[in-house]
């Protein structure tokens, strides 16, 4: 693995949970369980998700783009935009 990508790891094993959280979600829905105990816990379900992603693309931003010294006009300008990319994400 990328040694930049340290907190991967992490982000996966909270995806994990989430999808584990989902499918039980998913079990309520089919069994007929109190509507809003469902949505309830598709919230926590969101939550995560939107909580690993910001995680996720934060990483991005801070481990995988950088500006260094002697860097040309052009790198800088496509390294900013993946930056304006990554952070609609967010």
């Amino acid at each position: 693995m990328n040694d930049k990508h340290t907190h991967h790891p992490a982000i996966v094993t909270r995806l994990k949970r989430a999808s584990g959280h989902l499918q039980k979600v998913i079990a309520m829905i089919e069994t007929n369980e109190p509507c809003d105990k469902a949505a309830q816990q598709l919230q926590a379900v969101a939550n995560a998700i939107a909580t690993a992603k910001r995680e996720f693309v934060a990483d991005h931003i801070e481990h995988c783009l950088d500006v260094r010294e002697g860097m040309t006009t052009r790198d800088i300008l496509a390294t900013v935009q993946e930056i304006k990319a990554m952070a609609k994400y967010l």
